[in-house]
């Protein structure tokens, strides 16, 4: 016998307590919350997640990542102007973010000194950003859309660490307004 058939659809379920971490953080978030996010049973979530809630974390920051960086792959080659699309992204996922700040940002601040295993998980998550920013100002370089004298490199380590920023900013002021002036004084760097 195999035991009970597991009759929850794994990607959902993560995506489900991705929202609880996002929202409380991962400390502040108990095996109850998750449960009742993601609609299974204790045995259910044990059987699927033998290594309880950090398993869980670590799956729920590998599936947002690849998502993520999917999805900003995939615009990223779709547009001709890879310095708008930075722009574009800067501003569109403001209002996304709004109070929660960068999942992966808020993973580094919180587990830094308390677990490194998930906290370089999230770095890395980072990184590959700063390495898509820095393939998109190359490739504006080329196409002399980045007016900037300054190396690429130089310039997605500044952006990854204004993105960061606005991770904390957000919750100053969350007014999309506030947030907009900012950013776009920020990526007058890219001009």
């Amino acid at each position: 016998m195999s035991g009970r058939p597991k009759i929850f659809d794994d990607e959902e379920v993560i995506r489900k307590a991705t929202e609880v971490f996002w929202r409380q953080g991962y400390e502040a978030t108990s095996t109850e919350d998750l449960l009742t996010a993601m609609g299974i049973g204790k045995g259910s979530f044990y059987l699927a997640f033998k290594g309880g809630k950090k398993e869980l974390f670590e799956k729920a920051l590998q599936q947002f990542s690849e998502n993520a960086i999917a999805r900003f792959k995939q615009g990223l080659n779709a547009t001709d102007n890879p310095i708008a699309y930075i722009k574009e992204f800067f501003l569109s996922n403001t209002q996304k973010m709004q109070q929660r700040g960068c999942f992966f940002g808020n993973t580094v601040a919180e587990l830094s000194n308390t677990n490194a295993l998930l906290m370089k998980k999230a770095t890395h998550h980072l990184q590959m950003l700063e390495a898509l920013f820095q393939e998109a100002l190359q490739r504006g370089k080329q196409q002399g859309l980045l007016k900037s004298d300054k190396d690429p490199v130089l310039l997605a380590r500044l952006l990854l660490n204004n993105w960061n920023g606005l991770g904390i900013t957000r919750r100053m002021y969350p007014d999309n307004e506030t947030l907009y002036e900012l950013i776009e004084m920020q990526l007058k760097m890219l001009d």
